[in-house]
Parts: structure tokens; sequence; C-alpha cells
């Protein structure tokens, strides 16, 4: 009898639409599996932002502890929840073919349009980076904070907390809101955070090498895992997760260069950092660690410092 594939996964709908896209790639491989739903410290608190949780593990925490213990073989993931260094003992094997990488204005008001400041707009989103963006381009809108899975921020707005709430194109996509989409922001202005499109399979080093291999082979798109292999290096020379308003995203030329752009906003939007390299795809890791020395080296370090200093105060101030 086959081994089964154990695959974990959080209990939201978009987060159980990846594991069932995995499965599929599995099982069409010729692999057997099993579905195992986790909830997640980042699942549980919905009334505090991300950045004031700690952005290290608030959606994977749970998850590794049941890959360390052989509980499941894989952990599916959305690739930008993922921190930039992951615990000893854990790698990711996989990323898959990536979706549309844009933000998006979700709202059922489909003439409404952020660069209209004839109109008073409320915008949800729980995304620092979103919401730096959003005061360095939009300042007319007023931002909230929008925490929760899609649908729950979808129920929020209907509720009248907000007119349109900020999300990835992905995701909107996958759980079928394409009618929602009010307006596509384009990605060289709303530059998407790292790994934004794509699922990321990690597992425990502890995996069956020849297990291993056979998920890597099934689920991988190697032009994809070049992209996020930059954008991933990036994050974490800057020491950054999702709490820190960084965004980079990798691309290819015509010519099958690799281009990595990307930066840091400080989050009152006032200062904004941005450059651009490229390279051949096989210096990916390079290519992200040298754009983001760039970045810390022309004030990149200095925005990082005050926003440390501001979520210190935040946290002295309970």
């Amino acid at each position: 009898m086959r081994n089964t594939i154990n695959i974990g996964t959080r209990r939201s709908k978009l987060a159980l639409w990846q594991a069932y896209y995995v499965q599929d790639l599995l099982e069409k491989a010729g692999m057997d599996t099993k579905i195992v739903e986790i909830e997640t410290k980042g699942d549980k608190i919905l009334d505090v932002s991300i950045a004031k949780i700690g952005s290290k593990g608030v959606f994977t925490e749970e998850l590794e502890e049941q890959l360390r213990n052989g509980d499941i073989d894989i952990a599916v993931h959305s690739a930008k929840d993922m921190q930039s260094e992951l615990p000893t003992g854990f790698e990711i094997i996989a990323f898959t073919v990536r979706e549309q990488i844009n933000d998006v204005v979700v709202s059922r008001d489909k003439n409404l349009r952020l660069g209209d400041s004839s109109r008073s707009i409320t915008v949800g989103s729980s995304s620092v980076r979103r919401r730096a963006m959003l005061k360095a381009y939009y300042p007319h809108i007023k931002v909230v904070e929008m925490r929760g899975n899609l649908q729950t921020r979808i129920r929020k707005m209907d509720e009248g907390d907000c007119d349109a709430i900020l999300l990835a194109y992905a995701g909107v996509h996958r759980m079928g809101y394409d009618d929602l989409i009010a307006e596509v922001l384009p990605e060289d202005q709303f530059i998407p955070p790292v790994g934004q499109g794509s699922v990321a399979i990690e597992v425990s080093a502890n995996l069956d090498a020849q297990k291993r291999d056979l998920i890597r082979n099934a689920v991988n798109h190697p032009a994809t895992e070049y992209r996020l292999n930059a954008e991933r290096a990036f994050l974490k020379t800057l020491k950054g997760g999702c709490s820190i308003p960084a965004f980079c995203t990798a691309d290819y030329t015509d010519s099958g260069e690799l281009k990595v752009h990307g930066g840091i906003i400080s989050l009152d939007g006032e200062q904004k950092i941005f450059n651009e390299l490229r390279g051949p795809k096989e210096d990916a890791v390079d290519l992200g660690h040298k754009l983001a020395q760039l970045t810390l080296d022309q004030g990149g370090a200095q925005i990082l410092a005050q926003i440390h200093a501001t979520r210190d105060a935040e946290e002295k101030q309970g």
C-alpha cells in the first residue's frame, strides 16, 4: 500500500482552496493524500493587527509543530505569509505556478476609484505596506484596520465598516469574487509583497528524501521558484516579515533575464526607496540580496529603525 501524504493547512476557505490545489497536483502524480486542517495564531486573534501580534510564524507556527512531530508531511501556505527566515529544521521545497500578482480594490461600487478625491472613501486593509502606499498615493482616503479571512472582510465592508478593501488578486480570483473587483492597481506603483500569488510547500528537514523529491517534482514550478528565491533573499537581508512595509517582485525580461524591483516605504508614506536590478535567473538569490543592500544603504535602514522605534513605543503604552 502506498504511503499517504498528509497535507497540513489553515482552515480558511482560501487556505483550503490552496490545499486542494496541491492535493490535485500530488494525486495526478500518483500519490495518495489526506487534508489535515489546523488553526493558527493568526486565525484566532482577529482584533489586533498582524504587526502588533508579531509577524514571525503568525500563520505558520502551529503547522510547523505538526511537521516537526511527523503528524503532517507538508504544510501548504500562501507564499506571501512565509517568514523570510524559517526556523531551524524546516525548508520550502516547492512553489506553485504564480497567479497574477497585482493588488486590487474590492467594492460593491464598480465606479469607485482610489484616485477620485471628489468623494469621501474609506478603505479597509490589514497590510502595513498597502496602508503606507495609500497614504503616499491617495492621502485623501481614510484607511481602517481590516482583519479576518476574505469572506469576513467582505462582510465587514457590506456592514458599512468601509467602502472598499485592498486585497491580492490571487485570493479574490481563487474565491470567485472577480465581479467585486472595481480596480486593478498597477504593479509598478502598488508593488506587491514578496511571494504574492504563489503557494509554498514547507517540510521538515527530517522528511524522507524520496518522498520529498516526489512532492517537489509534482508541485514545483521552476520559473516561479527563481522569482521567489530572489524576492525572499531581498526580505531575508532586510530581516523583515509581513509587519514591515517592504515590497519586492521579480519577473523575466524579454531576453530571459530576471528583473527584480522593490524597496521600502515609511509608515506615513512620506519616504519611499525603490531600485531595480537585472541579471541571470541563476543569480536570483544574489540579486535579491544586492537589491536589499541598496535599499538599506539608501535610507532603508533608517526607515526600519523608525518603524521598530514606533512599535516599541506602542508596546510600552500597552
